[in-house]
């Protein structure tokens, strides 16, 4: 079953497999309507119709459509931690990781270079093809209140957490504001290249990639 959000972002969460299905119909059909329609023409009743659900059963997991959009970027990271997990596994895999390995450099575990492939290569992905992305992301287009829950703090701390025991380094306060920099300069960069060319323009993301490696290389080699 797909992983549904932090149970804090809903209402009530998700007790039976079927609860947490209809869930998961919910913020499917959200991110679609999100792609078809954009946030502003989204309500809660086309959500309950896409998802061919009572429209209680929105308000039973959700007070209004920002806390869905919000649920779904939460989603979101958890399936983005999810992809990078997996792409970890084998050292970071890919492209990239591969060419280095071609070029005598390797691919062993706890290689950061690969780790930080992983890192921008599965949210590049998720950016050209994860439904609702582009205007929810992990939560870049919606304010979500106090500092530690701004979406780019978010996503840098789960990284920090994965990544410090894949790279054997302790996950204190210097990596995480490493990785915060990291993450904050990475989405800006990211988000000029896809205003560029809706599938990201392929020379600023090159430009990004050395952009990281310069810079992590003076706290991580």
């Amino acid at each position: 079953m797909k992983p549904v959000p932090h149970a804090t972002s809903l209402r009530r969460a998700p007790v039976q497999r079927r609860s947490a299905e209809r869930l998961t119909r919910i913020l499917d059909a959200c991110a679609e309507l999100l792609d078809e329609a954009g946030y502003d023409a989204l309500s809660t009743r086309a959500v309950a119709q896409r998802a061919g659900v009572p429209i209680g059963s929105v308000y039973r997991f959700f007070g209004n459509k920002r806390q869905m959009a919000d649920a779904l970027a939460q989603r979101n990271l958890e399936r983005y931690v999810e992809r990078v997990t997996e792409r970890l596994k084998d050292g970071g895999g890919g492209a990239h990781a591969r060419s280095r390995e071609t070029a005598g450099g390797g691919t062993g575990g706890g290689d950061w270079r690969a780790a930080m492939d992983a890192v921008l290569d599965e949210y590049l992905a998720m950016k050209r093809t994860a439904p609702g992305f582009s205007l929810v992301d992990f939560g870049n287009q919606i304010p979500v209140g106090s500092h530690h829950n701004e979406p780019n703090t978010r996503v840098a701390d789960r990284l920090t957490d994965l990544l410090s025991g894949y790279l054997s380094r302790t996950p204190d306060e210097e990596l995480r504001r490493v990785f915060l920099v990291a993450v904050e300069s990475a989405d800006t960069l990211v988000q000029l290249a896809f205003r560029i060319n809706p599938q990201g323009d392929e020379a600023i993301i090159a430009e990004t990639r050395q952009l990281l490696r310069a810079y992590l290389a003076r706290a991580l080699d």
